[in-house]
């Protein structure tokens, strides 16, 4: 099996020694280098091909927003935002940027794995606690979506959707729960993400939360 090639930026040798032994002793994976800023990490992107750089967000030279941007307009790999800090701004500034998941840096080994793998695979990821609190500070007592959110342009299937996905359903779930096969909710959720040019899942759960894009 092709191993998942990684680069790690963080400006901690402590988290950068870390990861890469995590990473370095199971097979699936390759680190193909490691950064202290982003600015670095881009550098040695340029000279290899990984498929996901894992990036703090608080760095010299170049944090980690400023280089998710660079890396996604480049096509240079998939950003996974790795941080000590949950603050909601910084979640959406990440995902603007075009990083496709955050999380916070008190995961365990095999977590931190299986959300490199997702990534990988195309899947937004982002921690349960963030999500959560996203969901506190945008929805109202009613349920409703935040006020910057536009419904308007959704059918109420559509909006049956958004809901789901932001309330952290799977696809599978989702189907479940609406009654629909699980290959109809991935050809709603294309249509929704295109509707509003976002780029993943994740996306569409902070904006329908927060009413940020």
């Amino acid at each position: 099996m092709e191993k998942i090639k990684v680069i790690i930026a963080d400006d901690s040798d402590f988290v950068r020694d870390g990861m890469k032994i995590i990473l370095d002793v199971d097979d699936e994976f390759e680190v193909l280098g490691v950064a202290s800023n982003g600015r670095e990490a881009i550098d040695i992107a340029t000279h290899e091909a990984p498929d996901v750089f894992l990036m703090d967000i608080q760095m010299p030279v170049m944090d980690g927003i400023e280089a998710t941007r660079e890396i996604v307009s480049r096509n240079l790999g998939k950003v996974l935002i790795l941080t000590t800090f949950d603050d909601d701004e910084l979640v959406h500034n990440a995902l603007a940027a075009g990083a496709k998941g955050y999380l916070v840096k008190n995961h365990t080994p095999e977590h931190l794995k299986q959300m490199i793998k997702t990534v990988y695979n195309g899947t937004g990821v982002m921690e349960e606690n963030i999500l959560e609190s996203l969901t506190k500070a945008g929805e109202t007592a009613t349920g409703t979506a935040a006020s910057g959110f536009d419904a308007s342009v959704f059918s109420e299937r559509e909006l049956d959707i958004i809901r789901a996905v932001a309330d952290g359903l799977s696809n599978r779930e989702i189907a479940e729960k609406l009654f629909i096969s699980e290959g109809t909710v991935k050809n709603y959720i294309t249509t929704i993400l295109s509707k509003e040019n976002l780029s993943h899942r994740t996306a569409l759960a902070v904006y329908y939360l927060t009413g940020k894009k």
